[in-house]
C-alpha cells in the first residue's frame, strides 16, 4: 500500500491555521504538538526545506516553555488540562526520537524525560498509571491504569534508544506479556493507535495478535458513507480527529486504502457543529492523515 503524500493539502492547512491562530500559535496541547512536530521533521526531509526543521525547534522550545515542569510535561496550556497523561509524554517522546534523527540533542531530551517520568508512572509487573498530577507525586484522583500506555512506552523508548533505555523497555515488555494476550481494544482512536504501534516490530507475537485484533474491529465499525464509529455500539458516533488516528494505523499496517480515501473525504466536508470544528487536533491530525511522514516506518 502506498502512503499518502499530499504535500499541497498540508501546506494548505498549515497556513489557514496560522492565519486563524489555531496551530502553531495557538494554546499549547501536548498530543497535538506531538503530532505537529512530527509533521513538520516529516516537512523537512520531504521537501529539504529548512524553515520547516526551525519551526520543529521553535515548536520544542515553546512546548518546554509553557508545558515543560521539573518532571515531565503537563497536558495542556488550558486551565483544565491539568496533570500528565502517560500516552501523550510517549507520543511526545517519538516526535522527539523522529526530530533526533537530524539533530542529535533532542533524542538527548527524550532520554532525559524518560528518566523523568518513567519511575513515576510505572508500576512493575501491574502497569501504567494512566493520568499523574502535575508534579508526578501521585495518580490524579479518579483514574486508574492505561491499557495501551506500556505499548505506547515500549515502542517510544526503543525509537529513542534502545540500549541507554534498556531497563525501562525491559519494564514495558513485561507488562506487554503480562496483557497483550487477553487485550481486546473497542475505541476507535485506540484502534489505530496500536495498530500503528504494532507495524514497527510486525513480527513479535503481541504485534501479530493486536494488529488482527484491530483490523477485524475496525471492520465491523466502518460506516457507510465514510467514517469508522467511536465504539461498536456507537455507529453514529463519530470524530473526526479519531478517524484521523485510525487512518495512521490504518496506512502505517498497509490496511484498507480505500477507507482512508474515503474517511479523509468525507471529514473534509463534514462539520460536527462544536468546538472540534476549530479546534488543532482536527486539523493537525488531518494534516498527518493526508501525509503520515515519519508515522510510518518503511
Amino acid at each position: 500500500m502506498s502512503v499518502n503524500k499530499d504535500i499541497e493539502y498540508v501546506l494548505d492547512k498549515l497556513a489557514w491555521m496560522r492565519e486563524q491562530s489555531i496551530w502553531p500559535n495557538g494554546l499549547r496541547y501536548l498530543w497535538t504538538d506531538a503530532f505537529g512536530l512530527v509533521l513538520l521533521v516529516s516537512l523537512y526531509k520531504e521537501l529539504n526545506e529548512d524553515q520547516y526543521l526551525k519551526q520543529a525547534e521553535w515548536l520544542v522550545a515553546e512546548v518546554e516553555r509553557v508545558l515543560g515542569r521539573v518532571r515531565g510535561i503537563r497536558i495542556g496550556e488550558a486551565a483544565d488540562r491539568d496533570g500528565q497523561y502517560f500516552h501523550y509524554l510517549a507520543m511526545w517522546l517519538y516526535a522527539l526520537s523522529v526530530l533526533g534523527k537530524f539533530i542529535p540533542t533532542y533524542q538527548d531530551k527524550g532520554i532525559e524525560l524518560v528518566e523523568q517520568i518513567h519511575d513515576r508512572f510505572v508500576i512493575p509487573n501491574k502497569g501504567v498509571i494512566w493520568k499523574m498530577n502535575e508534579t508526578l507525586d501521585a495518580p490524579y484522583p479518579g483514574y486508574g491504569l492505561g491499557a495501551l500506555d506500556a505499548f505506547d512506552g515500549y515502542i517510544s523508548y526503543r525509537m529513542l534508544d534502545e540500549s541507554s533505555l534498556l531497563h525501562q523497555i525491559g519494564d514495558m515488555k513485561k507488562l506487554i506479556d503480562q496483557t497483550a494476550f487477553d487485550l481486546t481494544i473497542t475505541q476507535d482512536l485506540g484502534l489505530g493507535m496500536m495498530l500503528w504501534l504494532t507495524h514497527f516490530f510486525p513480527n513479535e507475537e503481541w504485534a501479530k495478535i493486536q494488529k488482527s485484533r484491530c483490523v477485524s474491529m475496525l471492520d465491523q465499525m466502518w460506516q457507510e458513507p465514510g467514517y469508522f464509529c467511536r465504539e461498536p455500539y456507537l455507529p453514529d458516533t463519530k470524530f473526526a480527529f479519531t478517524n484521523y488516528g485510525v487512518s495512521i494505523g490504518l496506512q502505517a499496517a498497509s490496511e484498507m486504502p480505500e477507507r482512508v480515501q474515503k474517511l479523509n473525504d468525507y471529514f473534509e466536508e463534514y462539520r460536527s457543529g462544536d468546538e472540534y470544528d476549530t479546534n488543532a487536533i482536527t486539523h493537525v491530525m488531518a494534516c498527518t492523515s493526508h501525509f503520515p511522514g515519519y508515522f510510518v516506518q518503511r
